[in-house]
Order: structure tokens, then C-alpha cells, then sequence
């Protein structure tokens, strides 16, 4: 065979195959495209399970021993508060006690500093409760400021809501979404004149939980409402099936 032959035959070979393989491709292609992609939506409303909630006192005194014994008592008073309202005296948790040395200045017109006249020792503690009786402490909350009545300042937070069966919650949304999804799919593959066929891909969208009924903003990296007692969890399903 001489080399003018041999070389008309590779090149005949690489035609065919190259024919082969952009046909396979081709084929490829559209039956890669011969499919569907779904979201679906799974929400649900639920209530709290866990309370957490806290405020602070405080006293002053120009003795810091004396400052310290009217602390002491004040603490006393708010926990028999707490008692006497159902709240057990193990789930008071009393942080450590802030210390801070208070002045008054006085200054000339020119903003230089005269003087600095100590004026006493301020000590603050706080209380954080954390309860699954989310009422009791819900209303606790409120009334707190009754101690003022027993010569306390104290100054109560808003309370913040948990959800302790958050995972299980989940995992039903999940499957809520994802029949969701596959309904829209069916839905879909049916007005088209096919059939819905094999599973490819799923992923899971954003998990949010917002205020019932409120106007908050959902976030692109999910969101997580601590301040509203009850909520709408919600969370997305991303499909994609086969077209028979």
C-alpha cells in the first residue's frame, strides 16, 4: 500500500469517527434537555415550645460593702417575686455582678476638666429565665415592673422565642415540599403530552422562619425570627425529572 492510500484511509477513519461522535452529542444534547425543573414550597405555623427572657437591677451606694448588702437584698425580693409567680427558684440563673466606680465631672466653657467628684459605687446583676412555659414567663415579662413598688429599679428585655422540635419540623417540611414539587412536575409533563420519569437532581432551597402574619423580609441565607411567639417556618425544594 502506498503512502497517498494509506493516508486517504486515516482521514476516511477520522471522519467517521468524528461523524460518531458529534451525532452522539447531538443525541445527547436534546435527551439531556428532555427534562423538567420544579420548585416546591412547604410552609407551616407553629408556636413556641421555649422562652428565654431576662432584665437586670441595680444598686448604688458611696460604701461599696453597703451597696453590695442592698444588692443582696434586692436579689431576694425578686426571687420571691419569681416564686410566688410559678416560676421555680432552679431556673433563676443570676449573671455576676457588674461593678463600676461613678463620677461627676465638672468642666470649665472651654470643655477643660475642673474637677471629679466620686458620687458612689453602681452595681448591676441581671436574671435570664429560660422556660417551656412560654405564657407564664410571657406575662412575667410584663408585670415585672411591680417591683418598682418595693424600691427596685428593674429594667425587664423582651423576651425571645425557640423552637425545641425544630429538626423534626423540618424534615416534614421537607416532604412536604419535595410532594409539592412533584405534583407541580406531573402537572406539568401531563399538559406537555408526556409522562413524568426518573428523578435526576434535588437540592434544598432556603429555610426561613418569620412572624406569623408579619412583613418581614425573607433573607437569600435564610432567616430566623426570635421575636414573635408564633411563626411560619417555610422551605423550598429544587426537582429536576425526566420527561418520558
Amino acid at each position: 500500500m502506498n503512502k497517498s492510500n494509506f493516508s486517504s484511509i486515516i482521514i476516511a477513519a477520522a471522519v467517521v469517527v468524528s461523524a460518531y461522535v458529534l451525532g452522539h452529542a447531538y443525541q445527547n444534547r436534546y435527551k439531556h434537555n428532555d427534562t423538567i425543573a420544579v420548585t416546591g414550597l412547604g410552609s407551616k405555623d407553629f408556636t413556641s415550645d421555649l422562652i428565654v427572657w431576662s432584665g437586670s437591677f441595680h444598686k448604688k451606694n458611696l460604701d461599696l460593702k453597703q451597696a453590695y448588702a442592698e444588692l443582696d437584698a434586692a436579689r431576694e425580693v425578686i426571687k420571691s417575686y419569681m416564686v410566688t409567680n410559678g416560676i421555680p427558684a432552679d431556673q433563676l440563673i443570676f449573671s455576676s455582678i457588674d461593678i463600676e466606680q461613678q463620677f461627676d465631672n465638672r468642666y470649665d466653657d472651654d470643655g477643660n476638666l475642673l474637677n471629679s467628684i466620686f458620687t458612689g459605687y453602681r452595681l448591676q446583676q441581671s436574671v435570664q429565665i429560660e422556660s417551656n412555659d412560654v405564657d407564664r414567663v410571657e406575662e412575667i415579662s410584663r408585670k415585672v415592673t411591680e417591683l418598682i413598688n418595693s424600691g427596685i429599679e428593674f429594667y425587664s428585655n423582651n423576651p425571645n422565642y425557640y423552637y425545641t422540635k425544630l429538626a423534626e419540623l423540618k424534615i416534614e417540611m421537607i416532604a412536604g415540599a419535595t410532594e409539592d414539587a412533584k405534583i407541580r412536575a406531573s402537572k406539568i409533563a401531563e399538559n406537555a403530552g408526556g409522562g413524568l420519569g426518573s428523578l435526576k437532581k434535588a437540592d434544598m432551597g432556603v429555610f426561613q422562619i418569620v412572624g406569623q402574619n408579619s412583613s418581614e423580609d425573607y433573607s437569600w441565607g435564610g432567616s430566623y425570627n426570635t421575636t414573635s411567639k408564633n411563626k411560619t417556618a417555610t422551605i423550598t425544594v429544587n426537582l429536576e425529572y425526566e420527561v418520558n
